[in-house]
This record gives C-alpha cells, structure tokens and sequence, in this order.
C-alpha cells in the first residue's frame, strides 16, 4: 500500500498540482499585501480618510467602536463592508491574473496546433531505391495498359 502511495503521490499531476496550489497561495499573499497595504490605503485617504479594514456598521450592539475588534471584544454584530471591498478587490485582481494566463496558454496552444508537423525524414537508403525507380521508370516503355515494362 506504501508503494502505491508514493507511486500516486510522484506523478506529474499531483506535483504540478501541488506546486501550483503553494504558487497560488504566495500569490494570494502577494495580492492581499498589494491590496490591503498598497491599494486600498490611498483610495480610503480620496474618500475622506476611510480605513477600509476598519469600515463597518454596527447592526446591534450599543456604543461606538474605533475598530471591528473592539466591536466584536463587546459582542457587537457588525456588518464588515470595508472587508468585502477588500476581498472583492483582491478577487477581481487574483481572476484578471487567471485571465490572462489563460489567454496566453490559449494563444501558446493555438500555435502549436497551427504549425505543421514537419514530414518525417526518409532514411537515405529508402530515398536512393526510391530515385533509382523513378529513374528506371522514366526510362522504361510503357505497356498498354500504361505501367511500365522492366
């Protein structure tokens, strides 16, 4: 069983699915990093100094909160649209990335199938018995029913 454990883990596919889950989750760091640090900070300080990570309405709950911690640490139920945003950000981000990868493999594909398969080369021997009967055919006469007499 051990055997066929390790002969299922070591196929290609299940590597290559594995590195790119670990690819996919480094990016998925990369972009929330790129959202939430680099993003989302300058588009909150346009539209009045929002914190977009901090953005929420509390739902129920008495009081006011500076934070959704402190909200939550209260036992406010708080509906977190700065959260979202984010998320919907980094989404729309992390799928015109899938997007475009796809459309360059697409794009690598349809070249490939594009170009001809190039014939494949005939061995030299086979080439020169293959001149050699065209040569005595051109030089035979040819019978009546058209094929050549040797």
């Amino acid at each position: 069983m051990l055997k066929e454990f390790r002969e299922f883990a070591l196929k290609g596919n299940v590597l290559d699915m594995a590195v790119g889950i670990i690819i996919g989750a480094a990016f998925g760091a990369i972009v929330s990093s790129l959202v939430d640090d680099i993003l989302m900070p300058p588009i909150g300080l346009l539209l009045g100094g929002v914190d977009f990570s901090q953005f929420f309405v509390v739902l129920k709950g008495d009081g006011t909160f500076n934070t959704i911690t402190q909200a939550k640490q209260a036992g406010a139920v708080t509906w977190n649209i700065g959260l979202f945003i984010n998320a919907l950000v980094k989404f729309l981000i992390v799928a015109f990335a899938v997007f475009l990868l796809v459309k360059v493999v697409n794009r690598l594909m349809r070249k490939r199938e594009e170009k001809p398969a190039a014939a494949p080369e005939v061995p030299e021997d086979i080439r020169l018995l293959r001149e050699i009967r065209n040569a005595l055919q051109a030089r035979a006469p040819a019978a009546k029913d058209g094929n050549p007499i040797i």
